[in-house]
This record gives C-alpha cells, sequence and structure tokens, in this order.
C-alpha cells in the first residue's frame, strides 16, 4: 500500500491540524491558576477528556462550543471552583483561537495538489469555519458533528462521511483517514474498512492527552509524527515514479 493509491484524504482536525491541546490547556487557564496544587499538563488533559467524552454522549446533538461551555462547568465543579457562565461561554466560544500545528497549512497546500481533502470533524461549523481560516485551504467537502447529530467514535459520522463521498464519485478504496485520535478515528476507521494514517502528535509524550483511552488498539496502515512527515513521504514516493 502506497500513499499515491489513493484520492482522497479525510481529516480529523483537532489534534491532527489544529493543537487543541494546547488551546485547550490555555483555556482552562483560570481554572488551572485557582488550584491549590499545581496539575501536569497531562492531568488536565485527561480530565478534559473524560468530561467532554460523556457530555458528548450525553448530548449528542448539541453543538460542540455549546457542549465546551458545559464540560468547563464540569471541571470547574470537580476542581471544587466556583464558576460562572459567561466564563464557561468564553471557554465554549474559543475553539476558533486554538492553533493550528506550525506544518499543517503548508502540509495541506501541497496536500491539496494530490488529493481531494475532506473535513470529519467533532466540531460545529461556526468554530470549524475560524480554525479553517488557520489552515488556509479549501476543503473539497467538510463534514462537522454539527451535521451528522453525533460525535465521532459514532458510526453514524462515518455513515454520513461515506455516503456524502460516493456522491462525489469517491469509493472507501479512494480514501486515506488521517487522523491523531485512535478512540475518536482509528477505531471507527477499522470497523468501517477504511485505510488510515496515524498522525501521531504525541509521539514525544505519554497516554491519550485529551482523547480517551481506545481500549485495544486499532489498526492504522502507515504513521507519521507529523503532516510534514507525510508530505515527505508522498515527495519520496513520487521521485520513486520518476
Amino acid at each position: 500500500m502506497k500513499l499515491g493509491d489513493f484520492k482522497a484524504l479525510t481529516f480529523d482536525v483537532y489534534g491532527t491540524l489544529i493543537d487543541w491541546e494546547s488551546g485547550m490547556v490555555a483555556g482552562l487557564a483560570p481554572l488551572t491558576d485557582r488550584l491549590p496544587r499545581p496539575m501536569s499538563r497531562n492531568a488536565i488533559l485527561e480530565t478534559h477528556a473524560r468530561h467532554e467524552s460523556a457530555q458528548q454522549a450525553q448530548t449528542p446533538g448539541r453543538a460542540y462550543s455549546d457542549l465546551l461551555a458545559t464540560v468547563y462547568r464540569r471541571i470547574a465543579e470537580e476542581w471544587s471552583l466556583g464558576v460562572s457562565w459567561d466564563a464557561c461561554r468564553q471557554y465554549g466560544d474559543s475553539v476558533g483561537d486554538w492553533p493550528a500545528f506550525p506544518d499543517s497549512a503548508d502540509a495541506l497546500a501541497y496536500l491539496k495538489q494530490h488529493y481531494r481533502l475532506v473535513v470529519l470533524s467533532n466540531v460545529d461549523n461556526r468554530s470549524f469555519a475560524a480554525s479553517n481560516a488557520r489552515l488556509g485551504v479549501d476543503f473539497d467537502a467538510v463534514y462537522t458533528a454539527e451535521d451528522v447529530g453525533s460525535y465521532k467514535p459514532a458510526d453514524a459520522n462515518f455513515d454520513y462521511m461515506l455516503s456524502n463521498l460516493s456522491a462525489l464519485g469517491l469509493e472507501k478504496s479512494d480514501i486515506l483517514h488521517t487522523a491523531e485520535s485512535m478512540f475518536h478515528d482509528h477505531k471507527p476507521a477499522n470497523r468501517h474498512g477504511l485505510a488510515s494514517a496515524w498522525i501521531y502528535r504525541r509521539h514525544a509524550d505519554e497516554g491519550f492527552g485529551a482523547t480517551m483511552h481506545p481500549g485495544e488498539a486499532p489498526s492504522y496502515d502507515f504513521r507519521f509524527d507529523s503532516m510534514a512527515a507525510m508530505v515527505s513521504a508522498h515527495q519520496q514516493e513520487m521521485q520513486g515514479r520518476q
């Protein structure tokens, strides 16, 4: 199997192209700064993952920015910190402030020359529009949790994407699902018979950070530690064909 075998790359965005963990840690600073003892970055992210996953399961049709406001309140309550709803809403509205990884925009600009680029993301459309401005590329299709009414790893999100991509003339064999999260992306990609590329942004860290533990490790077809590394691998393939 080679990267050049595919016609479309379907992307998870947050954790893969957007550095959501840095955005989360910065957005939670008004809470963590009030804790009597400092928490490690991973402990903060794991707390967020637990509450976010639970809330997504509880209210799957809720827009991500609204859902994050509740996550902020649940975290504050767990840490015995008082918090206003305005502060919760401010956190929910912060997704557009989360930074892109330094290599994302350049990698997408290169890959756009060779693939159709598609988004499958656990986000609302307004928040994604702000993130998309940071990525600087026109995606060929965008499928959000708001569109589907559920959050990955639900099968409905992948069913929705595959149905719509079929209407665009793309079959499963044409698609390489490209993502960091084992829990949200690679496990359901396995269930749906999709090839996948693991962008292992957390390769120098421990644990799963802002995503839940996937349980039994899913399989993947490619692994890259960055989007820049994926581009380099594609370029080497192209040179080998000359």
